[in-house]
This record gives C-alpha cells, structure tokens and sequence, in this order.
C-alpha cells in the first residue's frame, strides 16, 4: 500500500523524497509521479517502475486538503501481475502539524473494492505529521479494515544540506506492519534522498529485510 500519499506530499515524497509541507494552491491540482520502483516505508511494491497518479483538491481559507493517489507497475511482478494501488485521503493543517486520514486501496488485484472487513483490500490510517526548520515528524497507526493488529510507523526526517538548487535529507522509520519479519516493533526505513527541482534519488534500506533500494523519482 502506498506512502500516505500526499501526507506530506507522498511517500517516495514523505522525508525521502518522501517529505513536504508547504501550503498546497487553493482548488484542484492534477500532477503524477515516475518512479523506478515504488518503495514505501522500507518495501518494495511491485519490483517495477510505476506511474503514480495523483488528484487533489485544496478548500479556500481552511488549507483542508482532499485527493486520490495511485501507483501502477509497469510490469508484470514474476507472474504475480501488475500491483496496482489507488488510495483516498483528507488532510487537515493546524500550524506546522498535519492531520491525515488514509485509505489505501490495493483493491486492483483483490475481488472488489472498498472491502474493509480484516481480509479485504482496504486499510484507514490516522496520522500526524510535523514539520518545522529542517525536521519533519510523522506517526501514524492503523485503525479501520484490515488493520494488521492496529500497525503502527513512526518515521523522523532532517534536512542537513541545501546548496546550488539541491536538498538532502536523511530519514529513518520504523513500524510493526506484516512487511515486518516478526510483530515486533523495528527499524523498516532508513536511507538518504537528494532532490533538485522535479528530480529526486533515494538510497533507502531496511535493516529488518536487509534489502536496499536505490529509487530516481521524476515528478509532473
């Protein structure tokens, strides 16, 4: 499932590439994402470069933000078919914090959608987010659906470089989700993106799977 979307902006985009707060224009935006895979939280998804679609909306006045997101692999995953994801979130802003409602869809490769029963495509996600200087929060729990026992992630990012139009940042993140080896608690994210303009690369590792990927994202 995805990286809350566009928390804070998305999930490549949360902290890693994977990071961004800024106030969104008022009313509809339509943007999309190519990424050489689509990892999210340390995993992942598909073994395949994807296009990752994206709609929003922004309220005057308020900042609440509403929006779909979706990811779509380009190739088959070893016969598995094509992942394919498309999520619905609400953001609401209150000073350097975001509150966000996810819900993610993998109901592409699943019977039906919008099936929120414990074995269904469909998992709700609360979490907030923080963002102020050079750091940037984010705790999120499960809690509707198939919620994975009520899974939780925390993830803390810092920007440490900012020169001639790039940005740096590194991250690390941790949950008790079932990409998990185990239920315990762990480090699932950790890794360092470097962004210029539309442009970002992300070498992220998970010290639970002890698999490393190097992701390009180019944003539209």
């Amino acid at each position: 499932m995805k990286k809350t979307a566009k928390f804070l902006t998305l999930a490549v985009a949360l902290f890693a590439g994977l990071s961004g707060t800024a106030q969104a224009a008022d009313g509809f935006k339509v943007g999309a994402d190519v990424v050489s895979s689509y990892v999210w939280r340390g995993t992942d998804y598909g073994d395949s470069p994807a296009i990752q679609p994206s709609v929003t909306y922004t309220f005057p006045g308020s900042g609440i933000i509403v929006g779909a997101w979706g990811s779509y692999a380009i190739s088959d995953n070893n016969g598995l078919g094509r992942y394919k994801e498309a999520d619905l979130y609400a953001t609401l802003p209150v000073g350097p914090f975001s509150v966000t409602v996810t819900d993610y869809n993998t109901s592409a490769n699943a019977p039906k959608a919008f099936n929120y029963t414990s074995t269904g495509p469909n998992t709700v996600e609360a979490s907030v987010g923080y963002e102020q200087d050079n750091l940037s929060l984010l705790a999120a729990i499960n809690f509707a659906g198939n919620d994975f026992n009520n899974a939780k992630y925390v993830e803390a990012g810092y920007k440490f470089s900012s020169k001639d139009g790039y940005t740096a940042k590194a991250f690390i993140g941790a949950g008790d989700e079932v990409y998990t080896l185990g239920t315990d608690f762990k480090i699932v994210n950790l890794g360092v993106s470097v962004s210029k303009d539309r442009f970002t690369g992300a070498y992220i590792y998970n010290p639970d799977t002890e698999k490393s990927n190097l992701v390009f994202t180019a944003s539209f």
